[in-house]
């Protein structure tokens, strides 16, 4: 519902707690001369924004939004990859008193057109010509699209379409006439804004089914920010690494945090520059989904094999000591002398080399989106860097618990945010209630009240159970449960997550045994790992990343057997098959925040399947 600005909108300073655009700009003024992004330029070096440099930039922003007739809660929609132009035009929508709907840069057209039409997005910010492309293939189909802002216009005849193209330096540019006739403008429309106005929609790409927007009101991004900053993980002093894609809802809650606490962030989706991005900006703080914590144990590790020899040994040698001690540490039991006087010179060793490559300060590490094998959280508690594991979804501003640092439990995902409250239902699903909490489904009131139950609480749809200490272990998701054929139940991510920990050679693991007679598994191969396995095993790259050397197949089915160790009789898997490429998100069979949708992969790699159950 548009809401426009009237003559006599209420100016001065708007309360920070009545939008998080008033908190925005409340913090930049608060924080005015630091620091609060930082981004890369074409040269290679990195561009530093302060918090009134930034505040100026989405006041030009949201100025030019408004003098394009956006309105309170009129969507726009942001497809770009993430970098800091996609932070100031989300930040340049809010303060216009907008919704942002975010769209991944790799979802294909009929999909973009889907969300555009499904939210009614009026003006589309896109990065390039390859994102314009998808609105113009279906602008038949978008009669709400009155804009489109291009981040990086190169190759695109801006000046010859009649006004439906502008840049964002274009925007800006009008939002600045806007602002020399009217300085309030901007004030005036974030006065109007109330904690229950739209502040986002995000459409939850999902293992299955078609997109639902999820409505985030300014008041459930307040809440997430409050609630970080009442735990105190995070402070002013530190320096985030952002990477995560912005159109997820993970990344946005880091933003809305940021925008409470006052920190800076170094902005850089690059995934592949990540390792080398940590060495020169050296946060202090870094969210990851798991995936990434495990290239890093896979590149390390396998690192560490190749160099072979005494170094090989010190460095299992001091894992062996570190896991050791983080074991005893988790048990409630003090590390003995001798061996915390081991731990100092494995640390000096090994761990203080390893940390020193990662930028060598970072003091938090965060993971979600997807469950974090407690293998892979115990080489890094080890390796010093406790990962602080959390929960949420998209449909709770994506934070409702977190392990917090010197209080992490391996195998949780930590204790609730303040203000979330917890209960699990007699089937196990974990019901949760808080401000995070929200509106509803765009459109879909029926698939709302499926997941609004009675009283409040979010239906989450994961299964889990709940310490005396209000530490949440997640067990599965109530749909991932899987049953074979004689009837036993199945826990899949359980068993991928032990498989990626056993060899860093597994880059992915699907389990399949829905409707089998038994367990069986589906694997890819590291390419980081396998090059540098195959350089020092003296092999073909190639035949080791497609799992045609028999040699691979030997340390894959060594790595099934260990885990098959700890497993009942009936999870056992009874069978693997190596896969010739990874899972990829272009081909559909991993989301953009990288979850393994599951039926796109048994569909695409049904003849590999064939092969394990020939009688079906």
């Amino acid at each position: 519902m548009t809401q426009p600005a009237t003559a006599d909108a209420p100016t001065g300073r708007p309360d920070p707690s009545s939008s998080v655009a008033a908190t925005f700009l409340d913090t930049a003024r608060r924080r005015a001369g630091a620091e609060a992004f930082r981004s890369p330029t074409a040269d290679g070096s990195w561009s530093s924004l302060t918090w009134a440099r930034t505040a100026e930039r989405a006041r030009e922003l949201g100025a030019g939004f408004l003098a394009l007739g956006i309105g309170v809660e009129d969507r726009v929609a942001i497809a770009c990859a993430t970098r800091i132009e996609w932070v100031l035009a989300d930040l340049g929508v809010l303060v216009a008193g907008g919704a942002t709907t975010t769209v991944y840069p790799n979802t294909r057209p009929e999909d973009v057109a889907f969300i555009l039409a499904d939210s009614g997005s009026v003006v589309v910010v896109a990065e390039d010509a390859g994102q314009l492309e998808k609105v113009q293939a279906h602008r038949a189909d978008l009669p709400a699209v009155r804009h489109v802002v291009l981040v990086d216009p190169a190759g695109v005849d801006v000046a010859g379409s009649d006004g439906f193209l502008l840049t964002l330096d274009d925007l800006a540019e009008r939002g600045r006439e806007l602002l020399a006739t009217t300085p309030s403008a901007v004030d005036d429309r974030v006065a109007q804004l109330t904690p229950q106005h739209l502040a986002t929609l995000i459409y939850t790409s999902g293992t299955t089914g078609k997109p639902k927007g999820v409505e985030l009101t300014h008041d459930n991004w307040l809440y997430i920010g409050e609630a970080t900053e009442a735990i105190r993980v995070l402070h002013e002093d530190h320096l985030q690494f952002l990477w995560l894609p912005l159109s997820h809802v993970f990344a946005k809650l880091l933003v809305a945090a940021q925008v409470r606490v006052g920190f800076a962030t170094a902005v850089d989706g690059r995934i592949d520059k990540i390792v080398e991005n940590l060495a020169v900006i050296k946060p202090t703080f870094m969210a990851a989904a798991p995936r990434i914590f495990e290239k890093v144990h896979a590149r390390v590790n396998s690192t560490a094999k190749a160099e072979g020899g005494a170094k090989a040994k010190i460095f299992d040698w001091a894992f062996g000591v570190g896991l050791e001690c983080v074991r005893h540490e988790q048990a409630g039991r003090g590390v003995p002398t001798l061996l915390g006087l081991q731990r100092a010179v494995a640390d000096k060793l090994v761990f203080s080399k390893i940390r020193e490559r990662l930028g060598g300060r970072l003091e938090v590490l965060v993971s979600g989106s997807a469950a974090l094998a407690p293998q892979i959280a115990e080489w890094f508690a080890a390796a010093g860097m406790p990962i602080c594991e959390g929960y949420g979804m998209t449909e709770c501003g994506g934070a409702a618990f977190v392990n917090r640092p010197g209080k992490v439990r391996i195998g949780t995902v930590g204790q609730a945010l303040p203000g979330t409250e917890v209960k699990i239902a007699d089937d196990g699903e974990i019901l949760l209630r808080s401000r995070g909490v929200m509106r509803g489904y765009h459109h879909l009131p029926e698939q709302s009240a499926e997941m609004l139950v009675e009283g409040g609480w979010l239906a989450t749809g994961d299964v889990g159970e709940l310490d005396a200490d209000g530490f949440l272990k997640i067990t599965d998701r109530k749909k991932d449960l899987v049953k074979t054929s004689g009837g036993k139940y199945i826990a899949p991510s359980a068993i991928e997550g032990s498989l990626k920990a056993a060899n860093p050679l597994i880059g992915q693991a699907v389990v399949i045994a829905d409707g089998r007679n038994f367990a069986s598994v589906l694997i890819t191969i590291d390419a980081d790992a396998a090059t540098a396995w195959a350089t020092s095993n003296g092999k073909d790259v190639e035949a080791v990343v497609t799992g045609r050397d028999e040699h691979v197949h030997a340390e894959i089915r060594t790595a099934v057997e260990t885990v098959n160790g700890s497993l009942n009789r009936w999870e056992t898997v009874k069978e693997f098959r190596i896969l010739s490429r990874e899972l990829t998100v272009e081909s559909g069979e991993l989301t953009p925040s990288l979850k393994i949708k599951r039926a796109v992969v048994v569909r695409n790699h049904a003849a590999v399947i064939e092969e394990i159950y020939p009688n079906g």
